[in-house]
C-alpha cells in the first residue's frame, strides 16, 4: 500500500503513527494492499483557503477528503478493486484545539481526524441521521481497535 505522509505544517505530526494508522484502517476496510493515498498536513491559512475553495466555507476546517477512483471497503469473498484512493488534508492546529476541548488531546483528535477522512474516501458521509449513526459507530470501532492495537 502506497501511503504518503506529508508534514507542511509547523505543528508536531507524527507523520509515522498517521501511516501505521492509515495502513490499519485500509487494511481492515479491505482495501486492496496496492491501493494509494495520500495525506498532507497543512497550517490554518491554506486549509482557510482549501475550505473556500473546496467548501465554500469560510475559515478553516479539521479534515477535507478528496476521493479519487471511488474505491469502497472489500466485501468477503472478492478482490478488492485496485486504484487510487485519494487525498486527506488535515490541519494540526484545528485538530489541537478540537482535542483539548474534547477532553481527550491533540494525538487522538488527529488519529480521530485521520479516520474520518479515510471514511469519506471510501464513501462514508454523516449528511443524513442513519449515515451519520453508521459512520460515527465505524470510526469510533476502528478507533477502538487501533488503540489495542498500541
Amino acid at each position: 500500500m502506497s501511503i504518503d505522509v506529508a508534514n507542511e505544517s509547523d505543528a508536531n505530526v507524527d507523520v509515522d503513527r498517521v501511516r501505521q494508522l492509515c495502513r490499519f484502517v485500509l487494511a481492515a476496510m479491505r482495501i486492496h494492499p496496492r491501493a494509494e493515498l495520500a495525506v498532507l498536513c497543512v497550517d490554518t491559512d491554506t486549509m482557510s483557503s482549501l475550505h473556500k475553495r473546496f467548501m465554500g466555507e469560510s475559515g478553516p476546517t479539521d479534515v477535507l477528503s478528496f476521493p479519487m477512483d471511488e474505491l469502497r471497503p472489500g466485501k468477503d469473498g472478492e478482490e478488492p478493486p485496485q486504484g487510487l484512493l485519494g487525498d486527506i488534508v488535515l490541519c494540526p492546529d484545528v485538530a489541537r484545539e478540537q482535542g483539548e476541548t474534547a477532553g481527550h488531546g491533540y494525538e487522538a483528535e488527529l488519529d480521530l481526524l485521520t479516520v474520518h477522512g479515510l471514511l469519506h474516501l471510501l464513501g462514508y458521509d454523516h449528511a443524513e441521521d442513519r449515515d451519520k449513526q453508521e459512520m460515527f459507530a465505524l470510526q469510533k470501532q476502528l478507533l477502538t481497535d487501533w488503540g489495542a492495537t498500541r
